[in-house]
């Protein structure tokens, strides 16, 4: 069967391939292979420039090896690795070609010198991860919590029957519930920015033993740490021959609590829109439900919350499976990590629903002040404890008997209440201007 969109196993390069397209440069076997060729020609630039090496070579020359790199150099790497079984040492084949081409037979022996896989696979992931975060990933975040600042302020005034336990509860502002997802949002976004996107990069098994060996007066830690603090990561300093992943499942973990904060934000939309606080604009030509005509289904936060569980159920795995290897290492990880980018889509996927989702809805003012209207029991809350201020003798119990023993609580309900309350006149002014439409706090 021919391959495209249509026939892709998984929905993330299938159906959904246009809002995943822009990960494909980071997380593909196209991408993998551009960031192993691009970690092994900045070391081998590296040890030119600390003249641990000879190396005539002009740099721009090599760097175009990567910045040119094309799908056609990429085929030829894998038909390399078909000869050879493996997919880093092909690259380095490729290079050492690449390298004569140039007329620098004699340097090719300092490709991949000293290292094994890891050190190029576990610098290349951490900065693909890095790059697709901070290029794709986060701008998405950043653009919803733009989204969600914006309706926090236009509406901040909107008073809004709140339901603690699903029951009519002390009314608050629809701005405010808004700004909890925006404040959550936030802070757990800047938390997972703070994570160190980690390499190891220190020979077959973590001691520089090859390099040590070859060149016992270069500082090879110092060497190390500073080519990885170039490429704009961190290097883990005490490693066996792969990277131990703490950082990477912190990050994950993190991305995790972002994504349980956008299903909390889905399901409660979600929720408004049954209510019908929300009703939901409509492109010219679409279709609500195939049976039902008059329903207009909040599908973009369905759509959204079932990827966010995908891209979690996976963040969970990589999580706690990528800190365990036995001994020095084993292969687990590698086949794990090819996978990274799948609940990244999810969560890409998740990102764009919620942000559509949130554009099409329309506030529904009516439905709000008829909730309002219809459960003046709330101030109840509000007059007690201006009762106790006063030293009114229990005031909760007279409230909890008003409110308990009427079928359904009114305006004049509550005015009644208050005209016959043992107290000034003056505190029953101020009990008759509590409503459930200014009864919002602060």
């Amino acid at each position: 069967m021919e391959f495209n969109a249509l026939t892709s196993i998984s929905p993330i390069d299938g159906r959904y391939h246009s809002k995943t397209a822009n990960l494909r440069a980071y997380f593909s076997e196209f991408g993998l292979i551009k960031y192993r060729v691009f970690v092994e020609i900045e070391y081998f630039i590296a040890l030119g420039q600390q003249q641990i090496i000879p190396s005539s070579l002009p740099y721009d020359a090599l760097r175009e090896i990567y910045t040119h790199f094309s799908l056609e150099d990429a085929q030829q790497i894998k038909q390399l690795e078909k000869t050879i079984n493996h997919d880093v040492k092909a690259v380095e084949y490729f290079l050492k070609e690449k390298f004569r081409e140039l007329g620098a037979t004699d340097a090719t022996e300092f490709i991949h010198f000293g290292l094994t896989s890891q050190d190029i696979n576990n610098t290349a992931i951490p900065l693909s991860l890095k790059a697709a975060l901070e290029e794709v990933v986060y701008p998405h975040i950043e653009k919803l919590l733009d989204q969600l600042h914006e309706l926090t302020v236009r509406w901040a005034s909107v008073p809004m029957l709140a339901r603690t336990h699903g029951q009519p509860a002390s009314p608050t502002r629809l701005g405010k519930e808004i700004q909890v997802f925006e404040e959550r949002l936030r802070l757990q976004w800047q938390e997972a920015k703070r994570i160190p996107h980690a390499a190891k990069f220190g020979g077959a098994t973590g001691n520089f033993n090859a390099h040590h060996v070859a060149f016992p007066m270069v500082d090879w830690k110092t060497f190390a740490n500073n080519f990885v603090s170039h490429l704009g990561l961190y290097r883990s300093q005490t490693t066996t021959q792969i990277e131990h992943y703490d950082f990477m499942a912190a990050l994950f973990d993190a991305l995790k609590r972002i994504n349980t904060i956008l299903i909390d934000l889905n399901r409660d939309i979600w929720m408004y829109i049954s209510m019908d606080y929300f009703k939901q604009e409509l492109k010219e030509g679409e279709i609500g439900s195939s049976a039902m005509p008059h329903k207009v289904n909040p599908i973009d936060f369905e759509n959204a919350e079932g990827n966010l569980g995908m891209a979690n159920a996976l963040f969970t795995f990589l999580s706690s499976k990528l800190p365990i290897s036995r001994l020095q290492r084993d292969l687990t990880d590698s086949t794990v990590l090819r996978n990274i980018g799948t609940p990244l889509a999810h969560m890409l996927i998740a990102l764009q629903s919620t942000s559509t989702g949130l554009q099409k809805l329309v506030l529904n003012s009516a439905k709000i002040a008829i909730d309002l209207e219809e459960n003046w029991m709330v101030v109840a809350e509000a007059i007690q404890t201006v009762l106790r201020r006063e030293n009114y003798p229990a005031p909760y119990e007279a409230l909890k008997n008003l409110t308990r023993t009427h079928a359904k609580i009114s305006e004049e309900t509550i005015q009644e209440f208050i005209k016959h309350l043992a107290v000034s006149q003056e505190i029953k002014e101020e009990l008759k201007k509590i409503t459930p439409w200014n009864y919002t706090g602060i």
